[in-house]
């Protein structure tokens, strides 16, 4: 399997594992971004002296931030959450976002009560502070 498509390939050849970056290299698609490739291609951008390459680099940039952000999730409560409550919504996010979902716990006593999660730029907020927002929103 080639490493990345000619330029004359119609892009339905080529195997959805595989695009083709403006360097010539392959980035996973499926799956989690090779950060070793990422790193090559925002090298290659940086250095190179082609027009328009600093746009690119800044958009290549900007996609690889959103798909570390979409497998990082960001989990507030109220109080410390015990060891087996961490594990089920642990299980559950990862059932949901997938195995290599990186999850972070943190306590924020604003929340009130209940929870907050943040995967990527999807939101639940579960917490006493949101649901009080909510119903002033409506008074």
């Amino acid at each position: 399997m080639p490493a990345h498509k000619p330029a004359s390939t119609p892009s339905s050849t080529v195997p959805r594992t595989v695009i083709s970056s403006p360097v010539g290299v392959g980035v996973p698609v499926d799956g989690a971004l090779d950060e070793g490739r990422a790193r090559f291609v925002a090298g290659r951008l940086a250095e190179s002296s082609r027009r328009g390459a600093l746009a690119i680099l800044s958009s290549f940039q900007r996609l690889v931030r959103l798909d570390r952000d979409r497998h990082t999730a960001f989990v507030e409560s109220a109080t410390p959450l015990a060891g087996p409550m961490r594990e089920r919504v642990h299980r559950g996010l990862a059932r949901a976002y997938g195995a290599e979902l990186e999850t972070s716990f943190s306590e924020n006593p604003a929340l009130i009560g209940g929870i907050r999660i943040k995967v990527g730029s999807d939101v639940y907020d579960d917490s006493i502070r949101a649901r009080l927002a909510a119903l002033e929103a409506r008074l």
